[in-house]
């Protein structure tokens, strides 16, 4: 095992916000936790324009793939885990068997944005960049455990 505490990041569809955080989380505090993603009902491919913005900035979630909340949940060790959206909030465990937090940082969802595709593209950025900036300063709090 790394000795690194091992990180769950949660949404519905585990194809875009999560992904990003995960890819985020990765790159800016990988060499203190074990990132991973997964969903409460995971869509079947990771969002190609999450996958697009990310490669703008660098950073390659292209081989990343949605996951089942099922996959870990009583299966693998979490230490922490962050839920980036409302409905996971609201259907997740709220108490995760061995985990020292659950964080909710909710971020608006890009796949569900109506507009044109250039609208949509700068969507994503913008939350693309929303999720960069909680993930650059996030920390594990105790007292997040209950929220």
């Amino acid at each position: 095992m790394s000795g690194k505490a091992p990180v769950l990041i949660l949404c519905t569809g585990n194809s875009c916000r999560s992904q990003m955080a995960e890819g985020f989380l990765r790159e800016y505090q990988g060499d203190r936790f074990l990132v991973h993603s997964a969903g409460t009902s995971p869509s079947g491919a990771v969002h190609p324009l999450a996958i697009r913005v990310m490669q703008e900035i660098g950073i390659n979630i292209a081989s990343q793939k949605p996951k089942s909340i099922d996959d870990y949940l009583g299966k693998q060790r979490v230490a922490h885990v962050i839920i980036v959206c409302d409905h996971a909030n609201g259907t997740c465990p709220r108490i995760w068997p061995g985990a020292f937090s659950r964080g909710y940082l909710p971020f608006r969802d890009p796949a569900h944005f109506q507009g044109s595709d250039d609208e949509t593209l700068a969507f994503f950025r913008t939350v693309r960049d929303e999720i960069s900036e909680a993930m650059k300063t996030w920390k594990p709090s105790a007292t997040s455990v209950t929220q």
